[in-house]
């Protein structure tokens, strides 16, 4: 038995902005429920309100049942964490502690092998076995043979950051599912899965007995695999909740309905208010001559009085208004020309070309190199003329030539290198915007929207207050713009980065899983803006809804080939190469 009731959160940010505006709903039990709307409604802030991260400002959160957490941060991991630290970190709370007593006790015994020490690790050990550890192992090898390929004992020590984003959400929703957690809230769980894994993850919703709650944003995976939907809708004093009973099938007609049935009710109960006031100005006038119209005003006015006090029916929800406008420019007509392009330890030697206007869908398994062929493009390619350099380029910080000469400031990528054989160049005009997957902008961290728009950069001229709050009212962002970019929500920061290519005279987009953290209006937005754009589009994706919108798609195969084709390919597998 396992269940969540929400009742009446509201949460108000630190500047004192409402967040949440008394969000009320159910999860029943045994019920796959998904939690929608736009970027930076709260979503995520719901979620660690649910798991106990963060109080409410009021109401109160019920639930049944051992809860299971899959966080945001699933998929980014770059710090120094091992696999068996991720699998710890989806573990229940008393395992996740012996599991670190055992850590930090082994840790002890080897800056000094003393007695207690030795004591101190040998009890750990035991309160790991009595918390489940060794049974817990049994699994995580089964975990870890389906998402990785490779049993527990050779995967534990690997660096988390060595899978890609794909493969470390596979791993950690390979465990809760085997997990003993009734109850499991997953934060966008198919971000960073190929099309595989998120059919993967649409069977275990619809197979497995668990309760789940969850975030995403994949109308798929929605219309396969959802049986409720909670919309957070935005509103003056915050977001509040609408829950739709069904699908997504049904999903948006019903949405439609409601909105139709809210301005109707709102029209007439506008007509009414006209109709009371022009009631009781009509018998404060008949009163003013004579007396016994005076209980007739009385009783209009408290006829009014009371429809006020019922107030309006419920309000539409804000709508966004996302406009994103990708300009580019002319380029060569070769946009990008590969001859036996060999990705080191990836992927095979291929050739191919991009034209001028070409939308490329890049498809393949997680870890078959397409990120890496995406970030070799963004830093020019094999041989880049400073033309080709990327626009997210920065200046270095000076280094002498001489002793006693001046500084020589060298070009300095935020992209890193990707070892390769072969060649992949440029063609002329072509500056490239990378869209990067994980959203990380070391160069963003710190400051505000409008700081950042108001210095620009190499690439960019400065923009005024005014042209600034402009430019981001047209992305939904006017209301963030005294935010640090590292505050934003994921979609807010994938907005942001399209809005500096815009801003930057990039004439190649070369993104990478753009729609992963992007809410349904903003997708929708995004695909309009990239079919007006003038120049050429690859763009890494396992958004199935997406990729309808390529011309064609290069696909990097399990047997460690690329090649083309006119249809999207989702069934690739794994590659094969030892691991």
């Amino acid at each position: 038995m396992a269940h969540i009731d929400v009742s009446g959160i509201d949460y108000f940010l630190s500047d004192g902005t409402q967040l949440l505006n008394g969000v009320t709903f159910k999860v029943p039990d045994g019920t796959k429920t998904a939690l929608i709307g736009p970027n930076g409604t709260g979503k995520t802030t719901l979620f660690r309100i649910i798991s106990g991260d963060l109080v409410p400002d009021e109401g109160v959160i019920g639930r049944s049942g051992n809860m299971g957490i899959m966080r945001q941060f699933v998929g980014q991991v770059r710090d120094d964490s091992t696999v068996r630290d991720l699998l710890v970190s989806a573990a229940p709370p008393a395992l996740a502690a012996a599991a670190r007593e055992v850590d930090e006790a082994e840790l002890a015994m080897v800056e000094q092998d003393d007695e207690p020490s030795q004591m101190r690790y040998a009890q750990a050990i035991v309160d790991w076995g009595d918390a489940g550890g060794y049974d817990v192992e049994t699994v995580w090898d089964e975990v870890c043979m389906a998402a990785l390929g490779l049993p527990f004992d050779r995967a534990q020590h690997r660096p988390a950051s060595s899978l890609s984003g794909g493969e470390q959400k596979r791993l950690v929703l390979e465990a809760l599912f085997a997990g003993p957690d009734e109850l499991l809230l997953l934060d966008e769980p198919d971000n960073y899965l190929d099309v595989p894994g998120k059919r993967w993850l649409e069977d275990k919703l619809n197979e497995s007995k668990k309760t789940v709650f969850f975030i995403s944003h994949d109308r798929e995976l929605l219309n396969n695999a959802a049986g409720r939907i909670v919309t957070l809708e935005p509103g003056i004093n915050g977001a509040g909740a609408w829950i739709h009973g069904g699908g997504f099938g049904s999903y948006v007609d019903a949405r439609a309905d409601r909105n139709a049935r809210f301005e109707e009710l709102r029209k007439r109960w506008d007509e009414e208010h006209v109709k009371l006031k022009e009631l009781v100005n009509m018998y404060k006038n008949k009163a003013a001559f004579r007396s016994d119209m005076a209980n007739r005003y009385h009783a209009a006015q408290t006829r009014l009085a009371k429809f006020l006090e019922a107030g309006p029916p419920e309000a539409l929800p804000i709508e966004q208004n996302v406009q994103m406008r990708l300009k580019g420019g002319r380029t060569a007509k070769r946009a990008i020309v590969a001859e036996k392009l060999e990705l080191t330890g990836l992927m095979k030697p291929f050739s191919t070309e991009v034209w001028f206007g070409d939308r490329v869908g890049v498809l393949g398994s997680n870890g078959s190199g397409k990120s890496h062929f995406l970030r070799l493009l963004a830093t020019g390619g094999t041989d880049p003329e400073r033309e080709h350099l990327p626009v997210s380029a920065l200046p270095a910080a000076p280094t002498p030539r001489t002793l006693g000469a001046g500084p020589s400031p060298q070009p300095l990528s935020l992209i890193a290198d990707v070892p390769h054989e072969g060649t992949v160049k440029l063609g002329a005009r072509i500056r490239p915007g990378f869209f990067a997957q994980t959203h990380i902008r070391p160069d963003l961290l710190g400051k505000t929207l409008l700081e950042i728009l108001h210095r620009g950069d190499e690439h960019r001229s400065g923009l005024g207050r005014e042209a600034a709050a402009g430019a981001l009212d047209g992305y939904g962002l006017v209301g963030q713009s005294e935010q640090k970019y590292e505050s934003l929500s994921g979609g807010q920061q994938a907005r942001f980065q399209i809005l500096l290519l815009q801003l930057s005279g990039a004439t190649l987009l070369l993104l990478d899983e753009p729609t992963d953290n992007l809410d349904l209006h903003s997708a929708e937005a995004l695909e309009r803006a990239i079919d007006h754009f003038e120049g050429s589009v690859l763009a890494v994706t396992h958004d199935r809804w997406f990729a309808r919108t390529f011309d064609r798609f290069l696909v990097f195969g399990s047997d460690g080939k690329v090649y083309e084709s006119a249809e999207p390919v989702w069934d690739e597998k794994r590659v094969e190469r030892v691991r």
